[in-house]
């Protein structure tokens, strides 16, 4: 991280804090030099965790049945590119009105993707897994659609490989079965070429198919970002599998599990799910990876490129645990969980990270007693405000009419003046009303009567 990024951290830090203070506490109850010193550990511990995730844009998902010779799954890679020119130029009277898709698709026939399929084994080699890929089918699609003031261009690879040689270990009464975890970083490096089209850099595509707009661009900081590869699941292989969220469905060792419809594949065991992708503090924050780059022609244009985050799940038939094996990860599973384990389980939970919430939990209540100390001595010697209610007592306010009595009345001063002396204005000015009227001596003149 650059001292400029820390900079406009702490910039950052000291706002966030100060908005806190100002809301949370009065401008008389501001914390102290220690206490606004926890705020700022707080957000940087947050910000640096969140800066620390990547996102590659690779999709996993696979079933694995340790009694099974191969596995078929699926993996898919994607982003999307877009080309800016709000002020038009060249490059918008090339691009707008266009619309094209490139589809590619083949299986292990094609001289390609057995190029393909040596790459990835070749990567699974070097990651320390024993794994191989003896069958692949790859479809891939890149779709132009230009618009007024961009254009998007949208890459998809889907790979659909046949996973073989994954059991290290079979199963026995003395050990649980070991199956491989360390092929599912599954990236390629450089070009890979499939009847003629080049499905691993998007630059490829747009040099095929808009040669005009790839020449303008060809030499530029954008021509280097739409080089990068399309399959690359490093962000997969990066993430450690203690740090993914566990989870297994017993339902397969119920009694009445036949009920449920369930397949027999699972019948007699439970499934393990091992899932990657959801933010977190162990995981950091999964967000979008948007790299951008310019390119200069007869004016300064932008190219964006937008990449999904990663996620990944892998289930495995039967109880899972995560193993080693010869420095590399690795799952042990048995037919049915230990004896009294919990029908769920959310993993093994980082004991640093229980510790570190206590912490902050802690800081907290703290923060709370110092605040509420400081105020408690502020107001201390400040005696009631106000009437003591011990010294009222109540008046009715009101008299029977005919059976029906109201209930009205108000409170008075033990010690004061009659409520007579006291009663409101209102009921005064009524009772001199109504007096005025029924004294008058006034009446009505006769019908008809005219003044002489």
């Amino acid at each position: 991280m650059s001292y400029q990024s820390l900079f406009n951290i702490t910039l950052s830090l000291n706002t966030s804090t100060k908005k806190i203070e100002d809301r949370f506490i009065t401008a008389n109850h501001r914390p102290n030099f220690v206490l606004k010193w926890i705020f700022y550990v707080i957000f940087l511990s947050l910000i640096l965790v969140s800066t620390n995730s990547l996102a590659w844009g690779a999709q996993l998902d696979v079933r694995i049945n340790p009694d099974s010779k191969t596995t078929d799954f699926e993996i898919k890679y994607q982003k999307t590119v877009f080309i800016e020119y709000p002020e038009g130029g060249d490059v918008a009277d090339q691009l707008r009105g266009n619309g094209w898709t490139v589809n590619v698709a083949a299986d292990k026939s094609n001289p390609g993707v057995q190029e393909l399929i040596q790459k990835l084994n070749d990567k699974i080699t070097a990651d320390g897994g024993s794994a191989r890929i003896t069958d692949l089918t790859v479809e891939s699609s890149a779709k132009l659609t230009a618009r007024e003031l961009n254009t998007a261009i949208d890459y998809k690879i889907v790979l659909k490989p046949t996973l073989s040689f994954f059991s290290l270990r079979e199963y026995s009464l003395t050990s649980p079965a070991l199956i491989d975890a360390a092929w599912r970083g599954l990236t390629v490096q450089g070009p890979v070429v499939i009847d003629g089209v080049d499905i691993n850099r998007p630059i490829s595509v747009l040099e095929s198919q808009e040669p005009g707009v790839y020449s303008l661009m060809r030499g530029s900081e954008a021509e280097i970002l739409l080089s990068q590869n399309l399959i690359d699941a490093e962000g997969i292989k990066n993430q450690p599998l203690g740090n993914w969220h566990f989870l297994f469905d017993p339902t397969g060792i119920n009694v009445d599990a036949s009920t449920f419809g369930l397949s027999e594949e699972i019948s007699g065991f439970v499934v393990s799910s091992f899932t990657m992708g959801e933010s977190s503090i162990r995981e950091g924050r999964q967000v979008e990876r948007i790299l951008e780059a310019t390119f200069v022609a007869d004016k300064e244009y932008f190219v964006r490129s937008v990449q999904s985050a990663d996620s990944a799940e892998i289930d495995i038939i039967g109880f899972a645990a995560i193993e080693t094996s010869y420095g590399a990860e690795a799952f042990g599973v048995s037919p049915t969980p230990p004896e009294g384990y919990a029908t769920t389980s959310t993993g093994e939970f980082p004991i640093s990270i229980i510790y570190g919430m206590a912490g902050m939990a802690g800081i907290g209540a703290i923060a709370i007693l110092i605040i509420s100390n400081r105020k408690l001595k502020k107001e201390e010697g400040m005696g009631q405000q106000g009437i003591d209610p011990s010294q009222l007592r109540g008046v009715a306010t009101s008299a029977s009419s005919g059976g029906y009595q109201t209930v009205r009345g108000e409170a008075q001063l033990i010690g004061e003046s009659e409520y007579a002396q006291t009663k409101s204005v209102y009921e005064e000015e009524k009772k001199t009303e109504s007096t005025t009227s029924d004294t008058s001596k006034k009446g009505s003149m006769p019908k008809g009567w005219k003044p002489s």
